[in-house]
């Protein structure tokens, strides 16, 4: 599962949106944990070129993300998700998050469309750290502007043209059946 974060919405307010998402995926496919939860923060990418000391996040934001990952620890510990995933983690934001975490993530998730090799130090620095690697090709603008309003408009035409939508956030899950990698459920 990987949750959007959208620019929208105030970090405050995200850890209650990751505790709504993960319980409508929950409900979605009649499961009690999932594997993986891959968090996308607003306004982060992966830029191989960014992944130098000048590139450090700053101290408030760090915070913003230390906050959201506090949640996905307690819904760990809770047995509600087995590993923790990040989006767009260079060696940078990586090295200042694990100072504020219990548990490591299990997976850094980049986005390779721009670049095409991943830097050998967030390479090395991940292998050190006991992180995989895995790339993705989502878009970095995951529910555009009025897209939202324009399905729902479709759908239930009570809703008036001039009422502007926004979505909380976005999630986007696959459930495989174990044992046999048959996709069960895409969403």
């Amino acid at each position: 599962m990987k949750l959007f974060y959208l620019p929208n919405v105030p970090p405050s307010d995200r850890c209650a949106h990751t505790r709504d998402a993960l319980s409508a995926v929950l409900q979605e496919l009649n499961i009690e944990s999932i594997d993986l939860l891959i968090v996308s923060f607003p306004n982060v990418s992966f830029d191989a070129d960014d992944d130098t000391a000048e590139s450090e996040p700053p101290e408030t934001q760090v915070e913003e993300w230390a906050r959201t990952y506090r949640t996905l620890e307690e819904l760990h510990h809770e047995g509600k998700i087995k590993k923790i995933g990040l989006s767009e983690f260079g060696t940078a934001r990586l090295s200042k998050i694990l100072t504020c975490t219990k548990i490591k993530p299990a997976v850094d998730q980049i986005n390779v469309r721009d670049c095409c090799v991943v830097p050998k130090p967030l390479i090395l620095y991940a292998r050190g750290q006991g992180i995989e690697l895995l790339t993705h090709n989502d878009c970095t603008d995951i529910m555009p502007r009025g897209t939202l309003a324009s399905l729902v408009k479709k759908e239930f035409p009570i809703i008036s043209e001039d009422q502007d939508l926004h979505p909380l956030w976005v999630v986007k899950y696959t459930a495989v059946i174990k044992d046999r990698g048959v996709i069960e459920n895409k969403g």
